[in-house]
């Protein structure tokens, strides 16, 4: 069975009003399915960035998104506040059952004589943090710090940062980090700090329990009739996307069709 059959015989809890409601919409022209990690994960909140940022872009090329996170409807309804992502294209898989037959990268395991699977997936996180089980991973965690003359501007000279401990920052003030009109040095982790603050701040709320936090995800993009056009499965943290200097780049392959209705909201 393919994945898209998969997908279409497939009801969730959709975060707006808590209904069980098929993930695939009767009817689309291009559709992008994004199976998330945990609400409360760096890959998470840092897609959804993206996928705000470019929303124009996906319009234009008549792409309805579909999201499916892992943890309740409570952080599904902060985090669609946080990251202003529609919460009526948000489902929620409790225990990542949808990941799991798909198959995607469950992450590391390591067993621990008498650790529940709370702890168990807290330590195997910290781990994939630190590069075991997650390619990738460091070397990504260092590009968010010496920036990225590939990836484009995060922040505008006008918009004002406030990450954790640090003071308000104003997006200019990157440029003194080596100028503007690409990914300035510290100008991602610092984006990243924003994210882990608000996740550390309200922890019980984006991670009703631990035990999934090492489970991965991927992407999914399928024509009107269900072919599929892209995929991208993760294999570690922070590795979301085939290009991380740029996520959705993997659209500037796929034909845009004049033809198509304008995207579902």
């Amino acid at each position: 069975m393919t994945v898209y059959k998969k997908l279409q015989n497939i009801q969730k809890k959709r975060v707006s009003d808590g209904m069980l409601t098929p993930v695939i919409p009767s009817t689309h022209n291009r559709l992008l399915v994004l199976l998330l990690t945990q609400l409360g994960d760096f890959d998470t909140f840092e897609y959804a960035w993206w996928l705000h940022r470019d929303a124009a872009r996906l319009s234009a090329a008549n792409i309805t998104a579909r999201a499916i996170g892992i943890g309740n409807r409570t952080a599904g309804e902060r985090f669609c506040n946080y990251t202003q992502f529609p919460s009526d294209a948000l489902f929620i898989d409790e225990t990542a059952e949808l990941h799991q037959q798909l198959e995607l990268y469950s992450g590391l395991h390591i067993n621990i004589p008498g650790l529940s699977t709370g702890p168990a997936g807290w330590l195997n996180m910290m781990l994939m943090c630190a590069g075991i089980g997650s390619p990738g991973t460091l070397a990504e965690v260092w590009r968010g710090y010496r920036g990225d003359r590939q990836a484009p501007q995060l922040i505008q000279p006008d918009e004002t940062i406030q990450a954790g401990p640090l003071p308000p920052l104003q997006g200019k003030s990157f440029d003194i980090a080596g100028g503007k009109g690409f990914q300035r040095p510290v100008e991602l982790a610092t984006l990243r700090l924003r994210n882990m603050t608000e996740v550390l701040s309200n922890w019980n709320t984006y991670i009703p329990t631990a035990a999934y936090l090492p489970q991965r995800g991927a992407t999914f993009l399928f024509d009107a009739d269900g072919t599929l056009l892209y995929e991208h499965r993760d294999r570690g943290i922070l590795g979301f996307a085939q290009n991380m200097s740029e996520p959705l780049a993997f659209l500037d392959a796929i034909p845009l069709d004049a033809t198509a209705k304008p995207a579902e909201a």
